[in-house]
């Protein structure tokens, strides 16, 4: 069974975010450190929540690995220095969500 971990940082008027930190150094450990257990990932900026409405997150990451196994172990053994990086490009606490892919 195909698991996401999913990293959400919701906005708020204090919130920073720095994209292209993220894109060019985060992500790039991401794939260094969790490569070998990932099967897909993927990084959606928040540009809106509806019509003429600000986004109610600044980015969702999603994460598949191929079970849960792979993923407690990329969150175990693999995740200190991705999770180190992350108060260099926000100072969002991000709200996680494993799940269960239904369809991709």
């Amino acid at each position: 069974m195909t698991v996401s971990l999913q990293i959400i940082y919701p906005a708020s008027a204090d919130a920073t975010f720095d994209y292209d930190y993220y894109e060019e150094t985060h992500l790039p450990l991401v794939e260094e450190h969790l490569g070998e257990l990932m099967e897909t990932v993927e990084a959606s900026r928040g540009i809106a929540s509806g019509p003429d409405m600000p986004p109610a997150y600044l980015l969702i990451a999603t994460i598949t690995f191929p079970d849960m196994e792979t993923l407690d172990r990329a969150m175990g053994e693999k995740s200190g220095p991705v999770i180190d990086d992350v108060a260099n490009f926000t100072n969002v606490q991000p709200q996680i969500l494993v799940g269960q892919v239904l369809m991709s």
